[in-house]
């Protein structure tokens, strides 16, 4: 089956899906946005044969299947349940929602309307994160004691930019911590015990957030967050038999290396892929909606448990949004 897709919003993450679903020669039917001006410019730069100038016209175009929400996350859930609605398939961008509350009921929606409602977590279908999954299957790093990942980045400084206005849902912990969140509930699955620690902005938005968490299986783990310093932007998953260290960008299509303790290379994974790889996600919904079955890197259910983890960081450190 391949399915038709549409795009929600004109950004520059909306853009890279886009080409990406070029790349892998799926069928991008239309776009929409909330101005006829920005849609039109938006399909004739990517080749897009509809542009919608409202949401809601591309919820009821008959020529799409499924929705690619590319809004800020606080613009995500009610575009969400009205594609649902209309009965469409959905890929909401990551953070899935601002909340766990948000992520359930579109959780809930799309299983009373039978579809499928799936966070795009590009990172975790990537080739280098399926190749980690087959090495950890196996046993070779023997027990897991301890995950650490960073995402941190240099962004605008400007108080109205999304990353530092509230309104937005600006601040590192749900743009950028999302993704070493998801990797360790990826390996981990979700932490028993959570303690965290943040640095402000004067907006009011999180600038830095550290996390240190438990596991079922005693193992601990720690993230970091960041938007006013490039880090390293590594993982690292460190067992008993051995650890892997994955390379700068971690959560973008990268290498890796398997060191056994005495220092000698177990493996060395590079990655070769064409464009960006966010057409992995989108390879995976069509799959999950001709199998029926939701992916396995990534369900709804999950989703939702790792928004109820960042609600309790967010929690913990004192963030709220506005409306909350």
């Amino acid at each position: 089956m391949t399915l038709r897709w549409g795009i929600l919003a004109t950004g520059g993450i909306a853009r890279a899906f886009a080409k990406d679903l070029h790349v892998a020669g799926l069928d991008l039917r239309a776009v929409a946005s909330r101005s006829q001006e920005s849609a039109d410019a938006f399909a004739a730069e990517l080749n897009i044969p509809t542009a919608h100038g409202s949401y809601d016209a591309l919820f009821a175009d008959p020529e799409v299947d499924i929705i690619y929400i590319a809004t800020p996350h606080p613009m995500h859930v009610a575009p969400a349940l009205g594609a649902l609605e209309a009965g469409k398939h959905v890929l909401i961008e990551k953070p899935i929602t601002v909340n766990a509350k948000e992520a359930a009921a579109i959780r809930d929606l799309a299983a009373e309307k039978g579809l499928l409602a799936m966070e795009a977590m590009w990172t975790r279908y990537l080739p280098h994160m399926k190749r980690i999954h087959e090495i950890l299957d196996a046993g070779t790093l023997g027990e897991i004691r301890v995950i650490s990942a960073d995402h941190t980045q240099s962004t605008p400084t400007d108080p109205a930019h999304r990353m530092n206005a509230l309104e937005l849902g600006g601040g590192a912990l749900l743009d950028l911590g999302i993704y070493p969140l998801s990797f360790v509930h990826d390996i981990l699955g979700t932490p028993t015990t959570i303690q965290a620690s943040a640095r402000f902005l004067d907006t009011g938005a999180d600038s830095e957030v550290a996390t240190v968490m438990t596991h079922a299986s005693g193992a601990l783990s720690t993230t970091f967050s960041g938007s006013r310093s490039a880090g390293p932007n590594s993982a690292h998953i460190v067992g008993t038999l051995a650890r892997i260290d994955i390379d700068r960008v971690w959560y973008t299509a990268t290498s890796f290396t398997v060191t056994a303790p005495d220092g000698s290379v177990i493996e060395r994974f590079e990655s070769a892929i064409d464009g960006r790889g966010m057409q992995y996600q989108a390879l995976a919904a069509e799959h999950a909606v001709e199998s029926g079955v939701a992916p396995a890197e990534l369900t709804i259910d999950e989703s939702v448990e790792i928004m109820g983890t960042l609600d309790e960081i967010r929690r913990q450190i004192g963030l709220v949004y506005p409306g909350e």
